[in-house]
């Protein structure tokens, strides 16, 4: 009984003794989890003391090629050109320098994009973006990368003619100028978007027999829908008639959006017009633009903004096609201060009402999202007129500067560019137009150019010696004095 007892006695000593020898391990191990959590913290702490991390760019860190991968960067003062100082970061040897300082300091381009899901940075030394071709070239099809310019929108171009329909130059002379390399690109351009784009929308607002609009008629003035053999479809059309103030114009109210190109046949006679108002519907302010029978491109007045269609219009059919964004465009920088010049987006505009004062007639009238084959045949049929017959070319109408030690060239020069993209739009002309024969033959005439030396007033030049060469700008023509 004795024994019995000793061995309970002994085997529960054994677990008490047992029992503190684990507790004691877990205290160990407890302690020395909280000493490493605590080193850890005060670690974590260390690495993000110092200056405040809102008032440092956060840079995206390098990891060179050198020895030590894990090399920290380090902030320091980079003094441009002894003048003043600029914030930059050192890695190991290397130094780098803000790009919004280079960008300024060298002239060069570049943004972070996203490809394929990664975050890459592009660089490069023009504005100009690269176009790779998609596939074998068509000389009916796009040209180039065409499908992409916007031509009318350039800042040296002036304005749309609204005579001819091309755009106005002033890359050489501020007044403006008709530049046959900008005017076939504006053809390619619209002639590639026509081909790229969806079927435009189009909302024919007046027809004079199937589509009649609701037009507001003034006392005193008129408005009727007669027959008209002069015109070309030989149908009806909307005559009016009205006094020389505005209050007694005929009104059109409108409330259309997003269709911001017009087309339309007009007669205008004598001190008549044809005015577009349009709305920004953000700033509700109204802008106003007309279309009257004068010889100048563009006038301006507040608000008011004026497209000669020349005077060679009086009386007789012309049509129209405006973009009508871009009309409003051309003319607010010519008002606008500095200050305030503000690009406007298509979306922000609206057109409100169609007014038509003094006497005349006008049919088709349409509103469309594009119309990019009749800008196309604008620029076509501006190269027809305005060839060469002698040579073949398109003149250039300015002087131009070479640089310095070149003479300059006289008006009346020629350009290979000029001549190489006529001739790519008049092929499609040709090609399109099922062989109008004008179109192929202003092209053909359009190579004599290529074979005559620019120092005889062609555009051939070599290079080496023995390599034919085109020049947008000969700098050893015939044209240039000295």
């Amino acid at each position: 009984m004795t024994a019995l007892k000793n061995g309970v006695g002994a085997s529960a000593d054994q677990k008490t003794r047992f029992f503190l020898v684990i507790m004691r391990l877990n205290l160990k191990f407890l302690l020395i989890s909280l000493c490493v959590t605590a080193a850890l913290i005060t670690f974590a702490l260390w690495a993000n003391c110092g200056v405040g991390q809102g008032l440092v760019p956060k840079w995206p860190q390098h990891r060179g090629d050198g020895d030590n991968p894990f090399e920290q960067t380090e902030e320091i003062d980079c003094i441009i050109n002894q003048e003043y100082s600029i914030g930059c970061r050192k890695e190991g040897e290397e130094v780098y320098l803000p790009f919004s300082f280079l960008q300024k300091y060298f002239d060069v381009y570049g943004s972070l994009n996203v490809v394929d899901g990664s975050r890459r940075f592009d660089w490069t030394h023009s504005y100009g973006k690269v176009n790779y071709p998609k596939g074998a070239y068509d000389p009916r099809g796009i040209f180039m990368y065409f499908e992409n310019y916007n031509v009318e929108m350039r800042d040296r171009v002036k304005c749309i003619s609204a005579i001819d329909g091309v755009p106005i130059s002033t890359q050489w002379e501020s007044q403006g100028y008709f530049y046959a390399t900008q005017i076939a690109q504006f053809g390619l351009s619209h002639y590639s978007k026509n081909l790229t784009e969806p079927e435009p929308r189009r909302k024919t607002v007046e027809d004079g027999e199937r589509e009649l609009a609701g037009w507001i008629v003034p006392k005193g003035s008129t408005l009727n829908r007669t027959l008209d053999r002069s015109h070309l479809s030989a149908g009806a059309v909307v005559s009016f008639s009205t006094g020389k103030s505005f209050d007694t114009a005929v009104l059109l109210p409108m409330d259309h959006v997003l269709d911001l190109v017009l087309s339309v046949d007009v007669l205008l006679k004598p001190n008549s017009t044809l005015c577009v108002t349009l709305q920004n519907r953000e700033t509700q302010k109204l802008y106003r633009v007309y279309y009257i029978l004068v010889d100048f491109l563009i006038g301006v007045q507040d608000e008011n903004i004026y497209y000669g269609i020349g005077l060679n219009s009086t009386g007789v059919w012309k049509h129209l096609t405006r973009d009508l964004f871009v009309d409003l465009q051309k003319g607010l920088p010519q008002y606008a201060s500095t200050d305030k010049r503000r690009k406007m987006r298509r979306t922000e505009l609206k057109v409100i009402e169609i007014s038509l004062l003094g006497n005349g007639s006008i049919d088709n009238l349409t509103l469309s999202t594009s119309e990019h084959i009749a800008h196309f045949y604008d620029a076509a049929e501006w190269l027809i007129r305005h060839q060469d017959p002698s040579t073949g070319g398109w003149p250039i109408p300015v002087r131009r500067k070479l640089g310095s030690g070149f003479g300059e060239l006289a008006r009346g020069w020629y350009s290979a560019m000029a001549q190489g993209h006529a001739i790519s739009l008049l092929a499609r002309a040709y090609y399109h137009s099922k062989g109008d024969k004008r179109y192929l033959r202003a092209a053909l005439d359009g190579l004599k150019l290529f074979r005559i030396p620019s120092y005889q007033g062609g555009v051939l030049a070599t290079f080496l010696g023995k390599y034919a060469w085109y020049e947008e700008v000969p700098d050893d023509a015939a044209l240039v004095r000295a």
